[in-house]
């Protein structure tokens, strides 16, 4: 995708915001290389040749291709545990807004691509918008087609953009150039659109005091306040590594499959078609020879001690265990088998621990950053500022458990929990431990409640007669 504009020249956008744009341009540009590497991670898409130390490898084979899923599983794994369902007000009511803009904009099923993003690159962006069909449009947009500056007075995002749309390029096949971005202050949302070779920009001024654009931030520092990759450089040298491990032992397998055989004291006769049909001599059954009229001795066959892939083996093993280390993975998730791995559901639960403390981490951060999401959502949707809404827009974002309880264990804690607190039994809660999903609940509370109408006809019918 090529990105090439001038923020001095686009039309109608004031200096001092095309100041800011081209440092958004210039940091923008200046991570562009490195996280198209953590995408080419992410993807498996490595090559020999980028690995390659120069030794056990022949450069013939630069360009076979090892698959290799760790850094996906990197991503993927902590993603999978972080389980985004929704807002729940803090005075136990309905936002009926704020769920319908979270529907119209498939807010939990987006929610989990821009997590896979947030773990690829350290960071994803959220962006707000009103919209006349459904209020507020909600859009993420990875570090790879947006940028922000951040203010550290603040502890926000001081301005950023994110690429909205991108065209062809009649100039070079399978390319494209950007065509639409949007620019975010404090005060405006400028779209800047390329017409004809030239960019102009729009101005859509709104009262939030604050860009209508917030982060989603992994492992973030005060050095780095848009996080760190999950993908990071230790990471990817046990990818590297798993990568040569991997080839090495095809290689060595080849030789292995094809032992390395001689054959000594021939003449020249028997030496060329030897050489001349050395496929044939390999898997033949029978092999012959005449005495060397030269010499006047037999010719003596022998084969060398094939390779053993048991090293090759122990380096996985090696590397799996310290990308467990690093990840907080178990040694399970990385396909390779040792003594590491569990053997009891104790032993698997403790292994995963790391796993669940992460993703508990990751819930919290990206808890705050929704519910930051949700008041900007409201306060666009009902035309107002932050401050002028009302106790119904105090929202919590819930997240389903990370530790991923089985349906037994959390219906026996809700039947405990019903037994000692009045009333528990009647919530949604109770019906969500004990294995219920949003769908059922709906049913049964619909049935109880029809249930309870016919009752009530019943009772009145009775009366009268």
């Amino acid at each position: 995708m090529e990105f090439d504009i001038k923020p001095t020249s686009i039309v109608g956008f004031p200096s001092n915001e095309a100041t800011k744009l081209q440092q958004l341009v210039d940091v923008f540009n200046a991570h562009k290389v490195d996280n198209a590497i953590k995408e080419e991670y992410y993807d498996g898409q490595i090559s020999l040749n980028e690995v390659n130390i120069g030794i056990a490898l022949p450069s013939d084979l630069k360009n076979l291709r090892v698959s290799c899923e760790w850094a996906t599983k990197t991503v993927d794994v902590l993603a999978a545990r972080s389980m985004f369902d929704g807002f729940v007000s803090i005075k136990g009511t309905e936002n009926k807004t704020l769920n319908a803009i979270a529907k119209n904009n498939n807010l939990v099923t987006a929610y989990k691509a821009a997590c896979k993003d947030e773990l690829k690159f350290g960071c994803t962006f959220a962006t707000l918008s009103a919209d006349k069909a459904i209020k507020c449009k909600i859009k993420f947009h990875s570090p790879q087609t947006a940028a922000a500056l951040w203010n550290g007075e603040k502890d926000r995002i001081d301005c950023g953009f994110a690429i909205i749309d991108t065209v062809p390029d009649e100039s070079k096949e399978n390319t494209y150039t950007v065509s639409h971005i949007n620019y975010y202050t404090d005060k405006a949302i400028w779209e800047i659109i390329r017409k004809d070779g030239t960019w102009e920009a729009y101005e859509h001024k709104h009262a939030m005091g604050r860009p209508l654009m917030e982060p989603l931030v992994w492992n973030k520092t005060s050095a780095k306040p848009f996080g760190r990759s999950r993908i990071k450089s230790t990471v990817r040298g046990l990818v590297d590594g798993h990568i040569r491990t991997i080839a090495n032992a095809t290689i060595g397998l080849e030789f292995a499959t094809s032992p390395q055989k001689y054959l000594l004291g021939v003449t020249d006769e028997q030496y060329e078609s030897l050489i001349n049909n050395k496929f044939k001599a390999y898997v033949g059954s029978l092999l012959t020879a005449t005495n060397n009229p030269d010499s006047d001795k037999q010719p003596q066959f022998g084969q060398l001690a094939q390779g053993s892939l048991q090293p090759h083996i122990d380096m996985m093993r090696m590397l799996a265990t310290q990308f467990a280390a690093e990840t907080g993975l178990s040694v399970t998730d990385t396909g390779v088998i040792n003594d590491a791995n569990p053997t009891s559901s104790d032993a698997i639960l403790a292994q995963s621990k790391t796993l669940v403390s992460l993703a508990e981490e990751l819930n919290s951060g990206n808890g705050d950053a929704l519910e930051h999401i949700a008041r900007m959502a409201l306060a666009i949707a009902e035309n107002k500022s932050l401050d002028e809404l009302d106790e119904t827009a105090d929202v919590i974002a819930h997240f389903k458990n990370p530790a991923m309880p089985n349906v037994a264990s959390t219906a026996d804690a809700a039947i405990k929990l019903a037994s000692v607190r009045s009333n528990f039994a009647d919530t949604d809660v109770f019906l969500e431990m004990v294995g219920f999903g949003p769908a059922d609940i709906a049913r049964i509370k619909a049935q109880e409640q029809r249930a309870r109408g016919l009752a009530l006809i019943e009772d009145i019918d009775a009366d009268i007669n």
